[in-house]
C-alpha cells in the first residue's frame, strides 16, 4: 500500500458497533471481492470488499473474516482468515501477509489459514443459532455479476439449512453511514491531498492544454502525496462537454475563452474524497460566466445551509429545487410561464439542473446510507449543485464534502478556493 498505516483502533472500532447489533449466539461472516480477469491470462487490480475492508483493513485477496461473540472460546470470537504465504506466488505477485502484519492492521490477534478453515467452520456454525451473512445493498448497485458474497450464501444453505439467516448488509448500511472521528480524520487526509492537487492544476491549466495533460497532472500530484489514486474516474470536460455528467474521456483540447469543469477526488486508506470546481480556462470569468458561477455557489450555498440532521434528502432536495427556480428566473433561463405549467414530477429547473444534491461519501465514493430517512450527525455528503446551459455549451458544478454535526455540518473543504475571486486571484499567479 501506498499510504502510511492507519490506526487499528478504526477497525476495531466498527467491530465493535457490528457486534453490538447481533442477535445473541450468532456468527457473522465475511468474504473479500473475487479476482476479476481483464484479457488473456491478466487480472485487473483488486479492489477489497468494502464492508471487509470497514471491519479488518485488510487489502488482501482470499480474506475472510468470522465473528461470534459468543462463542465458548474467547480467543475465537475474533477470526481473520488469510491465504497461506507461498513461496512461488510471492515470487509473481509480492509479499503476502504473515500473521503479526495482519495483527497490526487489523487488531485481531486470532489468525488461521484459509486451507485450515473448513472444519473449524464447521464447529463454530454448530454452535450457532443464526448466521449473519453478507450482500451488496448499495441503492446504486448496478452489475449483475453473482460475486463470492452471494456463491458463499447458496453454499451456507446447501451445508446448513436449517439454521436462522439474516442480512448484514441491513446492519453495515445503518452504521457505516455514521463516521467515527477516526474516519473522518482519513476522510480528512483524502480531502487535503486533493485541495494540494487543486491548487497544483490552477497554475497548470492555460488555453491549449489538452484534458489528459491535467488528468495526468492530478494523477502525479495524488501519487506524490502517498494517495492510493483517484476515487474515481477523474471528469476533466472542458466547453460544451461539461454538460455530460460523467465524462471520463478527457480528450480534447481545452480552448480560449471556455470553462473547465474538473471532477476529481483523492483516494487514502481505502477513504474519498469528491471535489468539484468549475474554472476559466484563461483564468478570467466572463461576465455572463461569472453569473451563472455565483448562481451554482448560492444554490451550494443554501445547499449547506439546511443539511442539517433531521431533514430527509427527498425533503433537502426539494428545498434545493425550491431556491433552483428562484434563481433560475434572475439569471434568465426561466420564465415565470415555464413554472407555472411545470409537471411536479419534471420540475422547470430540471431542464438545468437534473440529477440530485448530493450523496454519502465514505469508503465508496457513493456510499452506504439512506436515501428515505431523516439525515444524522456523523454522516458525510457531499453538496454538488450544478447549472448546465444546453443553448450556451455551458456547464458549472461547485461540489464540497460535509460533515453533519449535531446541530448542523462542517465543511470539510472549506480551505479549497471555491469564490470566482479566489480562482482568479490564484490562475493569475
Amino acid at each position: 500500500m501506498k499510504y502510511l498505516p492507519l490506526n487499528s483502533e478504526i477497525f476495531s472500532q466498527n467491530r465493535k458497533r457490528f457486534i453490538e447489533k447481533l442477535d445473541k449466539n450468532s456468527i457473522a461472516i465475511f468474504n473479500s471481492n473475487d479476482e476479476f480477469p481483464s484479457n488473456g491470462d491478466a487480472l485487473l487490480k483488486f479492489k477489497q470488499n468494502a464492508d471487509l475492508f470497514w471491519l479488518t483493513g485488510i487489502e488482501q485477496e482470499d480474506t475472510m473474516l468470522i465473528l461470534f461473540p459468543d462463542n465458548p472460546d474467547e480467543r475465537l470470537r475474533e477470526v481473520l482468515v488469510l491465504v497461506r504465504p507461498n513461496e512461488m506466488k510471492e515470487k509473481w505477485d509480492g509479499h503476502r501477509l504473515r500473521v503479526h502484519e495482519a495483527t497490526a492492521i487489523s487488531g485481531i490477534t486470532t489468525i488461521v489459514w484459509l486451507d485450515t478453515l473448513d472444519a473449524l467452520l464447521q464447529s463454530w456454525i454448530n454452535l450457532s443459532d443464526t448466521i449473519y451473512l453478507n450482500s451488496n445493498e448499495n441503492d446504486r448497485k448496478a452489475s449483475s455479476i453473482e460475486t463470492r458474497d452471494y456463491r458463499f450464501a447458496e453454499k451456507m444453505r446447501k451445508h446448513y439449512p436449517l439454521h436462522h439467516y439474516k442480512r448484514s448488509a441491513k446492519i453495515l448500511k445503518e452504521l457505516r453511514a455514521i463516521k467515527t472521528p477516526l474516519e473522518v480524520e482519513v476522510i480528512q487526509k483524502a480531502i487535503d491531498i486533493t485541495e494540494n492537487t487543486f491548487r497544483r492544476v490552477l497554475k497548470f491549466i492555460r488555453p491549449g492544454i489538452m484534458e489528459y495533460e491535467i488528468e495526468a497532472e492530478i494523477q502525479h500530484s495524488f501519487l506524490s502525496q502517498r494517495a492510493t489514486g483517484p476515487a474515481y474516474s477523474s471528469i476533466i470536460a472542458s466547453g460544451d462537454r461539461a454538460r455530460i455528467l460523467h465524462y471520463v474521456d478527457n480528450s480534447k483540447e481545452c480552448t480560449d475563452g471556455e470553462l473547465i469543469l474538473m471532477d476529481f477526488g483523492a483516494e487514502y486508506g481505502y477513504y474519498n474524497a469528491d471535489l468539484t470546481r468549475t474554472i476559466p480556462v484563461n483564468g478570467k470569468f466572463t461576465r455572463r460566466q461569472k453569473t451563472v458561477y455565483n448562481a451554482c455557489l448560492h444554490l451550494h450555498q443554501y445547499a449547506a445551509s439546511i443539511l442539517k440532521p433531521g431533514i430527509t434528502l427527498i425533503d433537502y432536495t426539494g428545498k434545493v429545487g425550491d431556491e433552483a427556480t428562484i434563481i433560475f428566473q434572475k439569471i434568465g433561463l426561466l420564465k415565470k410561464s415555464d413554472i407555472k405549467n411545470e409537471d411536479s414530477r419534471n420540475r422547470a429547473y430540471q431542464k438545468y439542473l437534473y440529477h440530485g444534491i448530493s450523496h454519502h461519501l465514505g469508503i465508496d465514493v457513493h456510499d452506504l446510507g439512506s436515501r428515505t430517512a431523516p439525515v444524522k450527525a456523523g454522516n458525510v455528503f457531499t453538496i454538488e449543485p450544478g447549472i448546465y446551459i444546453e443553448e450556451e455549451k455551458m456547464g458549472i458544478r461547485i461540489e464540497n464534502n460535509y460533515l453533519l454535526t449535531r446541530n448542523g455540518n462542517k465543511d470539510l473543504m472549506k480551505n479549497i478556493p471555491i469564490t470566482v475571486e479566489e480562482i482568479e486571484a490564484l490562475m493569475k499567479k
